[in-house]
C-alpha cells in the first residue's frame, strides 16, 4: 500500500520511535524521526509534513511549545499529541492549542492509524477550504468592502445561496451594490466558469428589452439586418442578472415566466423555440409582493424568482463600513501623486449622515470632495453634505480642528439611536458593542 503522506515523529523514546516508524513504513507512509523539540522545529522549517506525532514530555523544548510554533507558522500541519498522562486537562489544553487529537501511551497501533487517517482527511478539508476562500477573494469578494456584522451575515447567506441552483431575488434600496452581490453569488457557484450577463430592466423600453434578452431574427423589424443572439443565449450555463426587475412591463413578464419555468424562449420574429440553461438573479428596490397586489407585477413570476430572497442592508446601518468604503473610494479616485485623506471630523460627519443614496451616494460625495478640497486632507465642509444631515450644534463641534473623543462618541451614539428609532438591540449591533455597553453609554451621556 503506497500512501506517500509524510509523517514526522517527535518523541525522545528511541525504542518506541523505531517500532512506530517500521509500522508506519509498512502502511506506506514516509516517516522522519526527531528526539527533541528543537530538532522538530528545524525539521518542520525544512520539510513539508502532513501529520506530526508529538510527544509532550521531551527534553529541551517542550511539546506544547512545538505545538504553539506549528499552529502559528504552519497551520495546515496536523498535530496528533502522544502523552503518557491520562489527564483530561492535558488533552483539553492540547486541543485549545490547536492539536487535532491526542492518544495516551501505551496505545494500540490500529487505534493510532485510525486517528492518523482522520487527521489526513481533516488536513484535506482545511486545504480545500483555504483554496475556496482564496477563490472567493479573487473572484469578487474584494469588491464588497465591509467588516460589519451585517455585511458578514449577508455574505454568508449569499455564499450558501450560491451553492444552490435556485433563482435568487435581491431586495434593497437603490445604490447598495446589488450587482456586486449578484457577481459574488455567480463567482461562488458551480457556474463560475460560465458567463455572468447583466441587464437593467429600467434603462430600456419594452421592445428593446425583449430583443436584448431573447435576441431577434433577421428582418424581425426594420433595422434587423442580421440575426442577433439574446443575453439568455449568451449566458447559457451561467448567470443572468436582471437589475430593477420590478420595472419590467406586464407585457414582457409572461415571456420571462415561461423562460424561468422550462428554459424555453423565442427570438423576436422567430417561429422555432430555443432553450438555455441559466440561473436568474433578479434585483429590485421595490416590494414586489405589494406590487403584485397592485397588479403591477405577476405573482406567479414573483414566486418563480424569489426561491431565495436576500435583503441587502442599507449603508446607514453598516456602522464603520462607511469609513472603509470612503477610504476605498479615496484610494480609487485620488490622483496618484496627491493622495487625500479624511479628517477625523469628516469621518464623524459621514458616520452621522443618513445616506439615502447608499454606497453610490458615498462614492459621489468622495469624488466631489476630492475635486473641491484644497489640501491633502478632506474637511467637513469639503464633503458638502446636506445642511439637515447634522444639527447646528454638531456642525459647530465638527468644524473645530480638535474635538474631545467623548463628544464624537456621544454624537455618533445619539445619531445611531435616532436613526434606528431607539431600538437598542439594532443600535448595539450597528455600533459593534454589547447592549450592556450601549446602556452604560446612554446613562453616561444622559441621552434621551
Amino acid at each position: 500500500m503506497i500512501r506517500n503522506q509524510h509523517i514526522l515523529i517527535a518523541d525522545d523514546d528511541e525504542t518506541l520511535c523505531y517500532l512506530l516508524k517500521e509500522e508506519l513504513l509498512n502502511e506506506g507512509f514516509l516517516v522522519d524521526i526527531v528526539y527533541d523539540g528543537n530538532a522538530a522545529i528545524e525539521k518542520i522549517k525544512k520539510n513539508n509534513y502532513d501529520v506530526m506525532l508529538l510527544d509532550l514530555e521531551m527534553k529541551d523544548t517542550k511539546g506544547e511549545d512545538v505545538l504553539k510554533f506549528v499552529k502559528e507558522e504552519f497551520e495546515s500541519l496536523v498535530v496528533v499529541v502522544l502523552t503518557a498522562k491520562i489527564e483530561m486537562r492535558t488533552a483539553i489544553n492540547c486541543i485549545k492549542l490547536g492539536a487535532y487529537d491526542f492518544i495516551t501511551k501505551p496505545y494500540e497501533f490500529d487505534e493510532l492509524l485510525l486517528i492518523i487517517d482522520r487527521a489526513l482527511e481533516h488536513k484535506s478539508l482545511v486545504i480545500e477550504n483555504k483554496l475556496l476562500n482564496e477563490k472567493v477573494h479573487n473572484s469578487g469578494i474584494n469588491k464588497i468592502i465591509g467588516e460589519s456584522d451585517e455585511i458578514k451575515r449577508i455574505l454568508t447567506l449569499a455564499e450558501k445561496a450560491a451553492s444552490s441552483g435556485s433563482n435568487i431575488l435581491l431586495e434593497s434600496e437603490t445604490g447598495t451594490g446589488k450587482e456586486l452581490f449578484a457577481e459574488f453569488i455567480h463567482a461562488n457557484s458551480e457556474r463560475n466558469d460560465k458567463p455572468f450577463v447583466a441587464i437593467n430592466c429600467a434603462s430600456l423600453p419594452d421592445q428593446l428589452i425583449e430583443s436584448e434578452l431573447f435576441g431577434y431574427e433577421k428582418g424581425a423589424f426594420t433595422d434587423a439586418k442580421a440575426a442577433k443572439q439574446g443575453l439568455v443565449e449568451l449566458a447559457d450555463g451561467g448567470t443572468l442578472f436582471l437589475d430593477e426587475i420590478g420595472e419590467m412591463s406586464l407585457a414582457l413578464q409572461p415571456k420571462l415566466l415561461r423562460f424561468l419555468e422550462n428554459g424555453e424562449y423565442r427570438r423576436v420574429g422567430a417561429v422555432n423555440t430555443r432553450k438555455s440553461n441559466v440561473r436568474v438573479i433578479g434585483a429590485t428596490n421595490k416590494n414586489l409582493m405589494e406590487e403584485s397586489e397592485k397588479k403591477n407585477f405577476r405573482r406567479d413570476l414573483l414566486f418563480r424568482l424569489n426561491v431565495i430572497t436576500l435583503s441587502i442592508t442599507p449603508l446607514n446601518k453598516r456602522g464603520q463600513d462607511v469609513i472603509l468604503l470612503a477610504e476605498y473610494f479615496l484610494e480609487k479616485k485620488s490622483p496618484h501623486r496627491n493622495k487625500k485623506t479624511l479628517s477625523k471630523n469628516a469621518e464623524v460627519a459621514l458616520l452621522n449622515y443618513s445616506f439615502p443614496g447608499n454606497v453610490r451616494e458615498l462614492e459621489h460625495i468622495i469624488e466631489r470632495s476630492i475635486i473641491f478640497s484644497d489640501g491633502n486632507e478632506i474637511s467637513v465642509n469639503d464633503l458638502n453634505l446636506p445642511l439637515n444631515s447634522i444639527s447646528e450644534q454638531e456642525a459647530e463641534i465638527l468644524e473645530t480642528e480638535i474635538m474631545p473623543l467623548e463628544d464624537i462618541e456621544r454624537i455618533h451614539i445619539m445619531k445611531t439611536l435616532n436613526h434606528l428609532d431607539w431600538n437598542r438591540e439594532n443600535t448595539a449591533r450597528a455600533l459593534g458593542i454589547s447592549q450592556k455597553t450601549l446602556y452604560s453609554k446612554i446613562k453616561k451621556y444622559n441621552l434621551k
